[in-house]
């Protein structure tokens, strides 16, 4: 009797589920205990990789429940690739979608935050611009520059304190998180991802720049919902998180 990879895969990601019916070890043998071995170890290394890639998610419900999670998961959402920096991917929206975890509305950003940290941790390297060319330029000219930023650059934006909510989980002595959304800038200034607190418009001045809006086209875009943005503060957090690696002057 053929064992199709379809039935394979589904047995051994799921515990619940019998040794596949004609499975046969190298001996020749009925499969049985081999295979539960390997499909408990299958399920240990899945599980670690989850408390490795969600260190927040871990330490807001604890590693053992991390770990409950994690196998619920791996029924969900086998591995559909070998790397694993790609696993757990879906995870957010998984945690979103369970119902015994609604009255923890903060847990999907959470998650987007762990993995937006390993995405910037294994994007690309690019060499930043030195501070000095953007200082070296006149104001009418700077703001008339295109700037294009490293592929370790992200945004996340929550309707919760998801930046206060990291700090209280990984800093000593941070101060509770306060009631209000935040926006974070995640950057790669040398070899690990560092997160930021976006001032309000902040997100919305870096997309447009993302989106080839000169730095005066991302500024006015922003000033009509905020009168009050200054361009310096996140333009400051762009240079000292090396994110800007080119500029390109518009004409």
């Amino acid at each position: 009797m053929t064992v199709s990879q379809t039935e394979f895969t589904h047995a051994m990601m799921d515990a619940g589920q019998p040794v596949p019916e004609g499975l046969l070890d190298a001996t020749g043998q009925p499969a049985g205990r081999r295979f539960s071995v390997y499909r408990n170890n299958i399920a240990v290394s899945l599980s670690e990789a989850m408390q490795s890639a969600f260190p927040l998610i871990g330490k807001l419900l604890g590693e053992q429940n991390l770990d409950g999670l994690a196998g619920m998961y791996l029924r969900a959402h086998p591995p559909s690739s070998p790397l694993m920096m790609h696993y757990g991917a879906e995870f957010p929206a998984f945690l979103a979608g369970m119902e015994q975890l609604k009255h923890l509305g903060y847990l999907p950003d959470a998650a987007r935050l762990d993995l937006a940290l390993r995405r910037a941790y294994h994007a690309g390297d690019a060499t930043a611009v030195a501070p000095a060319r953007l200082a070296a330029l006149p104001p009418e000219a700077l703001m008339a520059t295109r700037l294009t930023l490293a592929p370790a650059v992200a945004l996340l934006r929550s309707p919760w304190p998801v930046y206060d909510i990291w700090r209280f989980n990984t800093e000593e002595n941070a101060p509770k998180p306060r009631h209000m959304a935040q926006d974070v800038l995640i950057t790669r200034p040398e070899f690990d991802p560092i997160i930021q607190e976006l001032p309000p418009g902040g997100a919305d001045w870096i997309t447009a720049l993302t989106s080839g809006a000169t730095l005066e086209e991302a500024l006015t875009e922003v000033q009509a919902d905020h009168p009050d943005f200054d361009l310096s503060h996140p333009l400051a957090l762009l240079l000292q998180g090396g994110a800007i690696i080119d500029l390109d002057r518009k004409g």
